[in-house]
């Protein structure tokens, strides 16, 4: 099964989301597990502080090393026994790709820290190797958000999640493009018709439309992501 281990200190976010549609099924029907830690319950103090203000000064609080540490592990007591992956959801991170959701779905699951306030003590980082992640180029209040993205992008792709075995290879970023354009009834709808060539009936027409659409789009609105296909496609050209 996999298996998710959130670190938070806000528990009762979760499920939240993921406790409905397809990631809602899949954890009720046992495809994957979730198990959730407070890490204020590893405080000390009776206000079950869990930050201090910031060695050298500056604004915010960070999040003490000591409380995290401990939190870590209760959630992972053996580190070489556990094979999954620590990750630290931070604006700071390696930016998160479908090519790492799909490598973490063949694995038994990931564990997450997230953090809150101006950010967490380094030395827990560094201590229990703890790999920085980001899901985008801005920042969340914490990152619960991000989290539940995550595992949301992770779950999808286990088996028997989606109905349609296909649904995920056509999608954006399968094959290093953004998806083509899709239509459904109604044929017109505010005079606008479903592209002739999508009722066709011709196959092969229709494929080479989506595939001529998809890099269009990932041209116009991806540039950064068309300049890595063009060079995965020109390398590929010239080892063959």
């Amino acid at each position: 099964m996999w298996r998710a281990s959130i670190l938070t200190i806000f528990p009762d976010m979760f499920p939240g989301p993921l406790g409905a549609s397809l990631a809602g099924k899949a954890l009720a029907s046992g495809a994957w597990s979730l198990d959730v830690a407070d890490i204020r319950n590893f405080a000390t103090d009776k206000h079950r502080s869990v930050d201090d203000t910031p060695a050298g000064g500056g604004p915010g609080m960070v999040m003490k090393a000591d409380i995290l540490g401990r939190a870590i592990d209760a959630i992972v007591p053996d580190m070489a026994a556990d094979a999954r992956p620590r990750y630290l959801l931070s604006p700071r991170g390696t930016p998160l790709t479908q090519a790492r959701i799909e490598a973490l779905t063949q694995g038994p699951g990931v564990v997450l820290v997230c953090g809150r306030f101006e950010g967490v003590d380094e030395r827990v980082i560094a201590a229990r190797g703890l790999e920085e992640v980001s899901i985008g180029d801005y920042v969340l209040s914490g990152g619960e958000i991000a989290a539940m993205a995550l595992i949301d992008a992770c779950v999808r792709l286990l088996p028997g999640v989606m109905g349609a075995s296909a649904s995920g290879a056509e999608e954006s970023f399968a094959d290093g493009l953004l998806e083509y354009p899709h239509y459904t009834r109604p044929q017109i709808w505010e005079g606008q018709p479903i592209p002739e060539i999508l009722t066709s009936g011709d196959h092969a027409k229709i494929a080479a439309w989506r595939r001529a659409e998809a890099e269009r789009l990932t041209r116009e609105r991806r540039p950064d992501l068309w300049a890595a296909f063009l060079r995965h496609f020109r390398n590929g050209s010239k080892a063959g």
